[in-house]
């Protein structure tokens, strides 16, 4: 009987690493787990740049700053020769538009209800990443968001789903609820195909959005983002924009919920991505009383902290100048002497919403704003106070 040939032999390594590491995958509890090259994406720089070239990226200049690292994996790491993404379902046990009906109380995005899942995500990352090095005597690296590494075309590229209409990733196992990381490493892998796009003439997602944030099918812009414009996003919201936020403090799930292929999704399975049940349908009264001890306290562990308490605050006061709720109006003067300029300016905002035309007037006869405070004395002006 012949001797394999080196061909075979290296072929034989390829199967038995891509096996080890889908097993990997599976044992800590990943959904998906598949495999592309580093020149997979070469569509994604030329998007990429058309992006921010129309200024799309609003303030997040990182974006912009980073634009020739994420536009080719090989830039970010020369010597990557695949490239395995992760996928974990973070699915809610139920359709997250519900509450939008209840302007009383507060929406927050599914992902963010409960652990930070860049935390829950990483761990699992650096073990397999370990135990992949050792076995293959490879270089890795592993990646969950926070560098530039342009995840979505990646796990589209490696057949986890496509990239839907909204820019968002789409699985016909798990909808459009899943979070992503990816290991690079230098080791051979087999290579999984890529998905096709299944969305058809549907645009679900596109007609849902509350502010028309896409511009066409397969683009976004940004600046008309509530995700963006509510954790991104660090000054004033643009009014024309306020009114159609509503209830929703941190992010927007209205896209993603609204995609047909979630028909199929399940609830994550995952307990620290579960929703924390004070989480599900905070009361905006409560969220507006927030000091920054007690927000870094109720909400440590999750990804809302990283905004701060006066971006939070500023967001829950859009809430309750949406809300028609005269019972918050205490809370809202209380905030109008706050320490920060983000935070004055949105009560006043909300309590030229929520006051009847006189009483405001009454209120603004007092108004704190002086002329170097120029955010708050810009929101008197826009409520025709000055």
């Amino acid at each position: 009987m012949p001797a394999p040939t080196t061909e075979a032999k290296e072929q034989k390594r390829r199967d038995t690493l891509t096996a080890f590491v889908r097993a990997e995958a599976q044992a800590l509890g990943f959904d998906l787990c598949r495999i592309t090259q580093p020149d997979s994406i070469p569509e994604a720089k030329k998007r990429l740049d058309e992006f921010i070239d129309a200024g799309r990226h609003g303030t997040m200049e990182w974006m912009a700053e980073t634009r020739e690292r994420r536009g080719d994996p090989r830039t970010l790491w020369s010597d990557v020769k695949s490239i395995v993404v992760f996928a974990l379902n973070y699915g809610p046990g139920e359709d997250p538009r519900g509450i939008l009906a209840k302007p009383d109380k507060a929406a927050i995005s599914v992902y963010a209800r409960n652990r930070d899942y860049h935390d829950v995500i990483k761990g699992r990352l650096k073990e397999i990443a370990t135990r992949f090095a050792a076995r293959a005597g490879a270089d890795v690296k592993v990646f969950v968001d926070t560098a530039p590494v342009m995840e979505k075309p990646l796990a589209a590229a490696a057949g986890i789903g496509w990239q839907g209409k909204h820019t968002n990733l789409v699985s016909r196992v798990h909808g459009s609820w899943l979070f992503l990381g990816s290991m690079f490493t230098t080791a051979d892998l087999n290579i999984d195909g890529p998905d096709i796009d299944h969305c058809g003439s549907c645009r679900a997602c596109l007609d849902a959005c509350p502010t028309n944030a896409f511009p066409a099918p397969y683009q976004i812009d940004a600046r008309r983002c509530i995700s963006y414009l509510t954790i991104e996003h660090k000054g004033p919201i643009d009014p024309d924009l306020r009114p159609l936020i509503g209830n929703r403090i941190y992010g927007c799930d209205d896209c993603l919920a609204a995609c047909p292929w979630n028909k199929f999704a399940s609830e994550a399975s995952e307990m620290k991505l579960q929703a924390r049940e004070d989480l599900k349908e905070p009361a905006i009264e409560d969220l507006l009383a927030l000091d920054d001890p007690t927000f870094r306290t109720f909400f440590s562990g999750t990804p809302v902290k990283r905004i701060g308490r006066d971006r939070f605050v500023r967001n829950a006061l859009i809430a309750a100048g949406n809300s028609g709720d005269r019972r918050l109006i205490a809370r809202c003067r209380e905030l109008s002497a706050d320490p920060s300029p983000v935070v004055r300016g949105m009560a006043v905002w909300a309590l030229a919403r929520l006051m009847e035309a006189g009483e405001f007037s009454g209120f603004a006869a007092q108004r704190p704003a002086s002329e170097s405070d120029s955010d708050v004395l810009n929101e008197w002006r826009l409520a025709g106070a000055t």
